[in-house]
């Protein structure tokens, strides 16, 4: 068998086993049972126990962030039609991934080096979303101040958001919802106020 496809076994295995049991339980007997190869084989190729979580989690990282990527290429739509098609990539990813999205979304518990590829995958799709929206409020009017105070951390509050909601709805099995569901949720609870900020609307604790 080509080494390539052999690895993509064990890094299947090694991607539900981690997921179910986390990387501290995780078995390497496991893995390599549910890979179909011993767990020599597993070591020659993956080197150590790390190292194989790590190949995980930039597996799993490359794939979300291409996901998400091809979800915002399409031309000629506004600012906001990109960030709906980002957004409905990015859950449609994660409901079609759910060990990886969980390996991944749980990695940065486990300290470093795992901490650091989880923060590198959530800096590319923050700086993805924070394009968008500065084009967005560009487009909306907005002053050069607005953009560039307040978008940048409007993206990461999106991001966060996005990761919280695509663990929720993995978690309700058999009441999940599509999608479309969950993206039109984050849209409707981050568009509506960005879109009333554009307008100059701010909300103030002494109303």
């Amino acid at each position: 068998m080509p080494r390539e496809v052999r690895e993509r076994q064990m890094l299947d295995a090694a991607v539900v086993g981690f997921a179910r049991h986390g990387y501290q339980a995780a078995s390497m007997d496991d893995i390599a049972e549910e890979a179909g190869v011993s767990k020599p084989l597993v070591y020659l190729y993956l080197k150590s126990k790390e190292d194989l979580f790590t190949a995980c989690l930039r597996r799993e990282r490359a794939a979300l962030v291409e996901a998400v990527r091809g979800g915002t290429q399409e031309r000629d739509v506004t600012a906001e039609q990109q960030l709906w098609k980002g957004l409905c990539a990015f859950f449609a990813h994660t409901a079609a991934r759910p060990d990886g999205w969980a390996v991944l979304h749980r990695a940065a518990t486990q300290g470093e080096p795992f901490a650091r590829e989880v923060a590198g995958m959530r800096a590319e799709i923050t700086e993805l979303v924070r394009l968008l929206l500065s084009r967005a409020a560009t487009d909306a009017g907005c002053d050069s101040e607005f953009a560039e105070r307040e978008v940048s951390g409007l993206a990461h509050a999106m991001v966060g958001a996005a990761e919280s909601l695509a663990e929720w709805a993995n978690a309700r099995e058999g009441d999940a919802p599509s999608a479309k569901e969950t993206a039109a949720t984050l849209m409707n609870f981050c568009w509506t106020g960005l879109g009333r900020m554009t307008e100059g609307a701010r909300w103030s604790p002494h109303r």
